[in-house]
């Protein structure tokens, strides 16, 4: 694989039709790399990759031994960026998250040792078993991608993207991560077992474990991010994430509906997923693809709801079919 031209991006200007190719070709040759580790997964890759250049972060609820650590490392090597793996326990404690201050006695000063939070990629594992304090430390690092140690700011890596996991089976020793928590994560998805083609492919690489190649660097990542602010969103597309939004929170079977950090968190996954096809512009299908894996964790179900065995991806899909989709191409 060969490494992807570095682009000169002029933030105000235009995102043009080969802007809009380059970030296709980019991401592309970037999910190829990744799926050197991660086989058969495609889809959830370029996922996490839309995720990464609309500046979110990506809750994987999965089984153990599906790849979620492969997947992060993938990512980071394949952009030349640093990663860090923090796993949560009970026994698990906010500074060794962000870091501590610590006094230097031969200099006479307090120095601030940066915890594993200071990366491009952090894994953070099982994130479901630390206490609810420790969770809360990823809260402020989630949104303003900054930690504030003892009254001091300090800004982590960028680009920044936070890859969390969480057993749905084993629940014994693990705290419900808190709604305010949850709806910090751009998306909420699932990795899977491979099917037979792609296990027949993993077997085969036990002897040798072939490496990820490095395809990119932050600042092409970067770039991206900066294309995905120029992906042109109609005022129909606009609208019709706004009646999605609002018909979760009118639905009978839901308690809290989506947050306007959920709105905004579809329309950027949306411009993602746009940039993803070549497009510079937003379709109605793009919205339509990302809304369960952007909205359906942000919902809160009534009790009888939940007792009844509806999920919040059930409920979501109804509003998919309810909500009239805009007539129109996206396009400016």
């Amino acid at each position: 694989m060969t490494q992807m031209p570095n682009l000169t991006v002029d933030a105000e200007g235009p995102l043009t039709d080969d802007r809009a190719r380059w970030a296709s070709d980019a991401v592309r040759t970037a999910a190829d790399a990744i799926e050197v580790a991660i086989q058969g997964k495609r889809r959830v890759i370029e996922l996490v990759l839309a995720t990464a250049i609309a500046g979110g972060h990506v809750l994987l609820e999965d089984v153990p031994g599906t790849g979620k650590t492969a997947l992060a490392r993938a990512l980071a090597k394949s952009m030349h960026g640093t990663s860090s793996r923090i796993q949560f326990t009970p026994d698990l404690l906010p500074g060794d998250v962000t870091g501590i201050t610590v006094y230097d006695q031969k200099q006479g000063v307090f120095e601030f040792h940066a915890g594993p939070i200071f990366a491009n990629v952090v894994l953070a594992d099982e994130i479901n078993r630390a206490s609810p304090k420790t969770q809360s430390a990823l809260l402020e690092v989630m949104e303003e991608q900054q930690v504030t140690v003892d009254g001091r700011t300090h800004p982590v890596s960028n680009p920044f993207l936070v890859i969390a996991t969480q057993n749905p089976v084993e629940q014994a020793g693990t705290y419900r991560l808190p709604e305010a928590q949850l709806d910090r994560f751009m998306i909420k998805t699932s990795i899977g077992y491979p099917d037979d083609a792609a296990m027949m492919r993993i077997l085969q690489q036990v002897t040798h474990t072939p490496e990820v190649p490095t395809v990119m660097n932050v600042g092409s990542l970067t770039q991206l991010q900066q294309f995905v602010r120029s992906v042109y969103i109609s005022p129909l597309i606009a609208e019709y994430i706004t009646r999605l939004v609002e018909a979760s929170r009118r639905a009978s079977e839901v308690r809290l509906g989506a947050s306007v950090r959920g709105a905004l968190g579809l329309a950027r996954m949306s411009a993602a997923w746009a940039l993803v096809a070549g497009r510079n512009y937003v379709t109605p299908d793009d919205v339509r693809e990302l809304a369960t894996s952007v909205l359906a964790h942000r919902i809160v179900l009534e009790a009888e709801a939940e007792f009844d065995g509806v999920t919040a991806e059930v409920v979501i899909g109804q509003i998919l079919l309810d909500t009239p989709i805009p007539q129109e191409n996206g396009t400016a």
